[in-house]
């Protein structure tokens, strides 16, 4: 177990910008400020209508609602496709005593097993459930996809901005024009057993203290409150603030890509999920460059008195050492997956 000792949680107050707002520069300013102070913002005014966000809670709840050895048929393959069980993930091994108290689905860009694509890391065909079983769930969900990265474009044009780069810097083929993008949906058990419940103290939480690995992430969540973040993972102790969900709106935080693109300016924040025996639903979609882009340190990043923190690295292979860190391997499940 680590020695971080934490303090009371409060509620945190994040920026909200609004996608509809012809104020590009007021965006702009919102934008900056939380990527300088948290790494984390509200967005509304998205455009992805009430009724298609309700209808990816609906599925995805359905899914999870099938027996075990249903959703073991679809466990997760080599390109990170399919059903994650709980505890398949430990974010903070140093602090957990077992993994995430979570379970999930993930579906990435849709690519043909015939394609040459597929020999890239995160490219391929996605597992999904029978239309037997649930019928219009793929419909639901590559819908959902195709909006999200719509949205995604849009932050990513404003941040472009905030870093003094042209407004389509990331829409290049080798930015977001092919982008490595997953959709992830996510479920907190409810009931009050041991992991249902998180306790920091002991080592249990929905899911474990993290950054997220890429460039920005949208998260839709329910009402039942239980992501934290901590802006200052050096501070002893800790210091954890709740973030309120927002109905029909996303939590938007940056990744680890993007602060080694920004040398540091913009902050990829520590976060965690801690449960209080209330299930919980959530829709992550993380969106990352294309596999052979090389993130290094921007041109308006660096400087002689701040030169670049980080080595160049390509996407594929950060986002691959990323996930083998975290995932359990899947041999792990040889037996299992009937």
């Amino acid at each position: 177990m680590g020695k971080s000792m934490e303090c009371s949680v409060s509620k945190t107050n994040l920026n909200c910008i609004s996608l509809a707002d012809p104020d590009t520069q007021k965006s702009v300013a919102l934008l900056k400020q939380a990527c300088l102070d948290s790494g984390f913002f509200y967005v509304v005014d998205h455009g992805i209508s009430q009724e298609l966000m309700d209808a990816v809670f609906a599925q995805s709840k359905k899914f999870f609602d099938l027996p075990t050895i249903e959703k073991m048929k679809l466990l997760r393959n080599e390109k990170n496709r399919g059903y994650t069980p709980v505890l398949d993930e430990i974010l903070d091994p140093e602090n957990q005593v077992n993994g995430d108290y979570k379970e999930g689905y993930y579906i990435g860009v849709e690519v043909p097993e015939d394609d040459p694509q597929t020999n890239k890391p995160f490219y391929g065909p996605n597992q999904w459930p029978s239309d037997e079983e649930l019928p219009k769930w793929r419909e639901v969900m590559e819908q959902y996809h195709s909006e999200a990265l719509r949205v995604a474009k849009s932050v990513a044009r404003i941040i472009a901005l905030a870093l003094n780069l042209e407004e389509d810097f990331f829409d290049e083929p080798e930015m977001l024009g092919e982008p490595i993008a997953t959709l992830r949906l996510l479920h907190y058990e409810g009931g009050q057993k041991t992991g249902q419940v998180s306790n920091p103290a002991k080592g249990i939480y929905g899911a474990g203290a993290h950054s997220d690995y890429g460039l920005i992430t949208l998260l839709a969540t329910d009402d039942v409150v239980g992501l934290q973040i901590c802006k200052d993972s050096s501070a002893q102790p800790q210091v954890w603030e709740y973030v309120a969900p927002v109905k029909g709106g996303f939590i938007v935080n940056l990744g680890d890509m993007l602060e080694r693109w920004s040398n540091c300016i913009f902050r990829s924040t520590l976060h965690r999920v801690v449960l209080d025996g209330r299930q919980r639903y959530s829709i992550a979609y993380f969106v990352e460059p294309s596999h052979d882009c090389i993130v290094e340190c921007l041109p308006t990043c660096k400087s002689e008195s701040n030169p670049p923190k980080f080595a160049p690295i390509t996407c594929s292979a950060y986002l691959s050492q990323r996930y083998k860190d975290t995932h359990a391997d899947l041999t792990a499940y040889s037996n299992s997956k009937a």
